[in-house]
């Protein structure tokens, strides 16, 4: 059986008017496992637990953000599936905005570090095609709402 994970891509950007879509910048985080890898918060879904319930809670434990200071995008979900410690995985991602551009991220002992980057950046040390494919995605979809 595959395992099954969700979570969220979280931007944000600048509130002054008429900004350029190149301002949006992504939440990465750093994995504390051993392995150097950068994802947006995501985590395995719990028994009785719906898929957007899994990606809130994942975000709140691992970055520090409530449900309360996100904006969900509606009409965007992105779904990856590969390989993770020789299981077939699922991982069902959602668009939010921050609400505040300031807003204090505290990350869980599950990861090591966070960063805010701008599109290509977030692409390269995503480092996986797919997760880079989904960013992208994202991103286009928020530029075709402008």
């Amino acid at each position: 059986m595959a395992l099954r994970a969700c979570g969220l891509i979280i931007f944000r950007r600048p509130r002054v008017p008429k900004v350029d879509n190149s301002a949006i910048e992504f939440l990465l985080l750093e994995a504390s496992n051993g392995i150097h890898h950068w994802t947006p918060p995501k985590g395995h879904v719990d028994p009785g637990e719906n898929d957007l319930e899994t990606a809130l809670r994942e975000t709140q434990e691992e970055a520090g953000l409530a449900p309360s200071q996100l904006t969900l995008i509606e009409g965007f979900k992105s779904e990856l599936s590969y390989v993770a410690w020789n299981k077939p995985k699922t991982v069902t991602y959602w668009l939010a905005e921050v609400n505040d551009f300031d807003a204090e991220i505290r990350l869980s002992d599950e990861h090591r570090a966070y960063r805010w980057l701008g599109l290509e950046e977030a692409c390269k040390l995503a480092g996986f095609e797919d997760m880079e494919r989904s960013l992208r995605q994202g991103h286009q979809f928020l530029c075709s709402r402008e």
